[in-house]
């Protein structure tokens, strides 16, 4: 199989499964995974697809500018600027953007606060955080609607290989060195926004009974 072939069918697993767990609505979130270093050429979704089915036409390959780098009549989602800069700035293989409820109400909560924090949650460990008091911080960004200006504003936060962004109002961006990585700190974000939300319900809940 060929590595581009192999890269494909990574990156349609991922989207079959975050597709099953409904984290991608209106044709809503971009993915990534990276297949060449040199010159840099990642596949990314098309736009405009319904990401809950899977056709030939689910990701494009792209350079280094997020160019098509083959001839095709298919547009790249609208953020790959973003993927772009951390495929520039990390050794990150794959990168993932969801819109869903939670993280975009934690983003709105937190968004004046430049950032929302964790602590004492046995899930974030998935981060590599073992310290009993250990803190898991998420910056948030202004939701630019100019994506060069977005992407700009998300490179500040890219230096790590594995990460996370969340971008006011418009959603979660999380990057890992490999499918498997991303998907992991994916999976842990929304848990922690999940719960955070729940936990802020039943607490007021408690207030008013």
């Amino acid at each position: 199989m060929s590595i581009q072939r192999k890269k494909w069918a990574e990156l349609a697993d991922v989207k079959k499964e975050l597709a099953a767990r409904d984290w991608f609505f209106a044709t809503s979130g971009n993915l990534s995974i990276k297949v060449t270093d040199d010159p840099l050429t990642f596949f990314v979704t098309a736009s405009g697809k319904d990401k809950r089915k899977q056709t030939d036409e689910d990701f494009l390959l792209v350079d280094a500018l997020g160019q098509p780098a083959e001839a095709t009549h298919l547009k790249p989602s609208a953020e790959t600027l973003l993927h772009v800069e951390i495929y520039k700035k990390t050794k990150a293989g794959c990168a993932l953007h969801v819109h869903t409820i939670d993280n975009n109400v934690i983003s709105e909560l937190y968004g004046d606060d430049g950032e929302v924090v964790f602590t004492g949650q046995e899930i974030i460990k998935a981060f590599g955080l073992w310290e009993e008091d250990a803190v898991f911080r998420i910056p948030i960004i202004r939701n630019h609607a100019h994506i060069p200006t977005l992407a700009a504003e998300f490179s500040k936060h890219a230096h790590e290989d594995a990460g996370a962004v969340l971008i006011r109002n418009h959603g979660i961006t999380v990057w890992g060195r490999n499918a498997f990585e991303a998907k992991k700190f994916l999976e842990a974000c929304e848990f922690l926004f999940s719960y955070h939300v729940k936990l802020l319900q039943l607490k007021g809940a408690k207030t008013l009974a």
